[in-house]
């Protein structure tokens, strides 16, 4: 019976990966292929993804393998090993094999950095504001990130689907992994504050704002897809957020709305080299024109955005990537253009340790064990 369910598993797994592409990446071919299958139990939907993303965390070395299905089985060989031992890979065949050849023109390539790569992603939660320590109980979490930096996150290890748990549906919690977390916390609003959330997706940042805002003042999401924002609706409603708006916003010079804001976050499209744990087929898509061409629209939409932050309120620009052209570099050329109006913005000392200034947070993936995330804040100088 085992055998079988093992079989089954492995079956629907190569046929995702066989369905997977450049233009269609591993997470939308899972959903497509799942989606077909009524009769999955959850365990085995949990499988079938935990061994796609095997397979491409691995993906270099099993080039020498002929057809799907074998290098499907070195790949769960690989990791195995791995996860028994990290030392049985030696750090000059992860340097080789584990990222791109041009990744190191961009980033420091840390021993680290490359483990942390091969490791299996955690799941992380946040509990609503204040309610972490019963939410752990609800759910019977053996572990929680004990530190007084992130009072709401959780650490989930079980094999339960949590989207489906009652809780969930109660808007007691989100999934939402740690360095996200980091962003709200160090954008830190106040309740009654005015805040806009420019690049809002489906609202996981959106969400951690308002809790942060105690529900009160009032916050604007917007984001350039519609469908982002039609998610973004039913994500409030189930989370009982009421104080903010969403409208369609491009990117472009034309804003939204003549408000000035206390904050305005810009959680900005990126490469996403930040999440190549979680996301390891990225690793063969992802090229350095993406991100010369990422770091120009990143640039852009502060420029745009600038003028909205009141005299005195904060701009915090957030992005899941590593580059040096999307991080440091991003800022510099803020810093040249807006030094009349703006100064760097000393951000809360939540993490210790990393790449960081006052102003600046650089968390790489091994830092929390989460995704690798970039932070920067300004203030708007108040006129004399």
């Amino acid at each position: 019976m085992l055998r079988a369910v093992i079989h089954r598993v492995h079956e629907i797994a190569a046929e995702v990966i066989r369905q997977t592409g450049r233009d269609k990446p591993a997470d939308a071919a899972l959903r497509e292929v799942l989606k077909q299958i009524k009769d999955l139990a959850p365990f085995d939907a949990t499988e079938i993804a935990r061994t796609v993303f095997i397979y491409y965390r691995w993906h270099v070395w099993l080039r020498d393998e002929r057809g799907v299905e074998s290098k499907m089985r070195l790949a769960l060989r690989l990791d195995e090993r791995f996860r028994s031992n990290e030392a049985s890979v030696p750090l000059a065949e992860l340097r080789e094999k584990a990222v791109p050849a041009w990744t190191a023109e961009q980033i420091k390539v840390s021993d680290d950095w490359l483990r942390s790569l091969q490791r299996q992603p955690k799941l992380w939660l946040r509990a609503k504001r204040g309610t972490a320590e019963v939410l752990a109980e609800k759910l019977r979490l053996e572990r929680t990130l004990a530190t007084p930096g992130f009072p709401d996150a959780l650490l989930f290890e079980g094999e339960e689907d949590m989207f489906k748990t009652p809780e969930f549906h109660a808007g007691e919690f989100e999934i939402q992994d740690i360095a996200s977390q980091v962003v709200g916390l160090l954008c830190d609003p106040q309740p009654g504050e005015t805040w806009w959330d420019t690049c809002a997706g489906e609202g996981g940042k959106t969400l951690h704002l308002s809790d942060l805002m105690q529900n009160k003042g009032l916050l604007w999401a917007s984001d350039r897809a519609a469908w982002r924002l039609q998610k973004l609706k039913r994500r409030t409603g189930r989370a009982k957020v009421f104080n903010y708006r969403s409208i369609f916003w491009d990117g472009g010079k034309k804003l939204p709305t003549k408000t000035k804001f206390d904050g305005v976050l810009v959680d900005a499209p990126c490469s996403g080299i930040g999440t190549w744990q979680r996301n390891p087929q990225a690793r063969w898509t992802t090229t350095p024109n993406d991100v010369s061409e990422l770091a120009a629209i990143q640039k852009n939409l502060l420029a745009n955005v600038a003028p909205s932050v009141k005299p005195g309120g904060k701009l915090i620009f957030s992005v899941c990537t590593l580059t040096r052209a999307e991080t440091t570099e991003v800022v510099e050329d803020f810093n040249e253009k807006f030094v009349a109006e703006f100064e760097p913005l000393p951000l809360p000392v939540i993490i210790s340790g990393g790449q960081q200034t006052a102003a600046t947070k650089m968390i790489w993936p091994q830092d929390l064990g989460g995704n690798g995330m970039f932070i920067a804040g300004w203030r708007r100088k108040k006129v004399a």
